[in-house]
């Protein structure tokens, strides 16, 4: 693994620039972490996005420069102004003469609404300018010939700390697209919502990752790239430093820190404004237990998809619910509680039981900082698999790309102690936290 800015490349975390010169420098991470914090509230009134920062400190960046940007919903400032505008029309953005020429967009599009494949691209209706999306029957990188239409790349997308996200993979093909056709990366940064402090497993197995692109025989897997921790503990800009070496995408790399963020804070400490990362996940509570439920795409289960509580609760027509709550109240698991409960999925984007009232298992969070996400999805598959083993049923490889561990899944479908299985897991994690520690930008 090569350590950061290796191979000759400028691999730069940029808070304070000098305009004239646009060069990034980088800050330290105690000086990043905000200063004057009030206790319980941390950075609400001092968090600031990596957009404010890019236009306020480091315009030098893409003055006087084509811009594509790469970015969704998410892409906004703290008073929910997108990207969009802000890199076309503000003072800021003119001043420095910057020309916004064109957009990519990730899955579900430009304003996140779309939950499916082939997500259209044409032109932004908002903006008129041009739109190209990068996801059709999975996640696609920038072409290149578009790429040469422009003189820097800039990146904002929201991610939400879980190995999963294919926005991860946007980022990553990107990069390695912009390093192809020598076309700067600008990252802007944003929070983990759900904390940089907790790094869970599982691990992927290696002989799962892939984190290239589809090419014939060998379709893409962006929501399982590396071998990672199914919750990381790492930002977008991070995951990007980290990948630009680990992955070799050899991308000539500025990411612009969040100012003010530490890695304790959760979301809804910023003051930021919450916009739906995905159709999905419409709250910061669906965002914490996703890593939990996830891998459960992968099975005959509903992960509420379709109801104002996806990835909070998990249900089918088969299930006994009581008995899976039963099974789950003894395990005392941390910051949570279990309620048997019924729900109807309504257009569900996953199909699973549309229109129909199901029985499911309702997942209450009591002390989110309590929450334990990889022990939480194993003990619900291991609770699950011995309260209705005759009708649960996974496809093996969906859930594992998502889980991560063939041998842990098939161990905990056959009894296997879900705490044992899990804390077996420690040494590989410990040695991620410390595999990435020159990456990060936070304290």
């Amino acid at each position: 693994m090569h350590r950061p800015g290796s191979r000759g490349r400028r691999v730069v975390a940029v808070a304070i620039v000098i305009l004239l010169a646009g060069i990034g420098a980088a800050r330290p991470a105690a000086i990043a972490a905000a200063a004057g914090q009030q206790p319980g509230i941390r950075g609400r009134d001092t968090v600031v996005p990596g957009i404010t920062v890019l236009l306020e400190d480091s315009v030098g960046l893409i003055r006087g420069k084509r811009v594509g940007l790469l970015t969704n919903q998410t892409g906004v400032d703290r008073a929910g102004t997108s990207d969009i505008a802000l890199l076309s029309h503000s003072p800021l953005a003119q001043r420095a003469g910057v020309q916004l020429a064109v957009l990519f967009s990730p899955e579900h599009g430009i304003r996140g609404q779309d939950d499916r494949e082939f997500v259209p691209g044409g032109t932004d209706s908002a903006s008129r300018i041009p739109l190209y999306s990068l996801y059709g029957a999975t996640v696609l990188a920038p072409p290149d010939s578009i790429l040469k239409r422009i003189d820097v790349l800039v990146i904002d997308l929201q991610d939400v700390g879980t190995r999963t996200w294919t926005y991860v993979a946007s980022v990553v093909y990107a990069m390695r697209a912009a390093a192809r056709t020598r076309v700067p990366v600008v990252v802007l940064d944003r929070p983990n919502p759900i904390t940089g402090t907790r790094t869970e497993g599982p691990m992927l197995d290696g002989g799962l990752a892939n984190p290239n692109e589809s090419v014939p025989g060998h379709p893409a897997r962006p929501y399982a790239l590396a071998q990672i921790p199914l919750r990381h503990g790492l930002t977008m800009g991070e995951l990007a430093r980290y990948y630009n070496d680990d992955l070799h995408a050899g991308a000539d790399l500025h990411v612009i820190p969040i100012r003010g963020w530490s890695r304790a804070s959760w979301f809804d400490e910023t003051g930021l404004p919450w916009v739906k990362p995905s159709p999905n996940l419409p709250s910061l509570a669906s965002a914490l237990l996703y890593p939990a439920l996830v891998a459960f795409e992968g099975s005959n289960v509903s992960v509420g998809r379709g109801t104002p509580e996806a990835f909070q609760q998990l249900g089918a027509p088969w299930l006994d619910a009581k008995r899976v709550v039963a099974l789950l109240a003894p395990r005392r698991l941390g910051g949570v509680r279990f309620e048997a409960s019924v729900f109807t999925p309504v257009a569900p984007g996953d199909g699973k039981f549309g229109g129909r009232a199901i029985p499911g298992v309702r997942i209450v969070i009591t002390d989110r900082s309590q929450v334990e996400t990889g022990r939480l999805g194993a003990t619900l598959l291991w609770a699950f698999a011995a309260a209705n083993a005759d009708s649960l049923r996974l496809d093996t490889l969906a859930f594992d790309l998502r889980f991560g561990d063939p041998a842990a899944r098939s161990a905990l479908l056959h009894g296997a102690d879900p705490d044992q299985t899990m804390a077996a897991m420690a040494p590989a994690i410990a040695a991620f936290r410390q595999r990435v520690a020159p990456y990060l930008l936070y304290q």
